[in-house]
């Protein structure tokens, strides 16, 4: 089991204030990974049943912009948000129900950042997307039909 984070702590080391929408949309964030915007005002809500959806949209910006939380956007989706930030890990999306699982680097350190014809770029961070069914979907039968806008969150590979 994860220790619990320090959110408090984890916005001073970021030297953002701490205030209680950003520790609410922050244990949001980690509690449901890969959510996205009208997701993390419900689960805001549940501690701060009075936030405003702007306090919300202005703490996951603040804390995307610190690198406290990432924001991704698979083809057509909505933007969603996680905690894993750092690692340049990458994600898979399941073509019928829109799951979202993340997906390490397959060998060795960041070997995605690696072009090969960089055109002088100095490349720090790969966005991969790997599209698919997930092992639900395979094992069901489910037709190919997007809901890529409504995707199903889960944690798999979250650390």
């Amino acid at each position: 089991m994860l220790a619990p984070v320090d959110f408090p702590q984890l916005l001073r080391g970021a030297a953002l204030r701490v205030t209680r929408p950003r520790v609410a949309v922050l244990n949001a964030v980690y509690a449901h990974p890969h959510a996205d915007t009208d997701s993390i005002i419900g689960a805001v809500r549940t501690d701060l049943p009075d936030v405003s959806h702007q306090a919300v949209y202005d703490s996951l910006h603040a804390l995307t912009a610190a690198g406290l939380i990432r924001r991704i956007q698979p083809s057509g989706s909505v933007a969603r948000y996680e905690s894993r930030v750092g690692d340049n890990h990458h994600h898979a999306v399941c073509r019928s129900c829109g799951r979202i699982s993340d997906v390490d680097c397959a060998v060795g350190e960041a070997p995605c950042l690696t072009g090969s014809d960089d055109d002088g770029f100095s490349i720090d961070e790969a966005e991969v997307i790997y599209w698919g069914r997930c092992p639900d979907c395979s094992t069901a039968g489910q037709p190919r039909t997007s809901t890529a806008g409504q995707p199903r969150s889960s944690s798999a590979g979250q650390s």
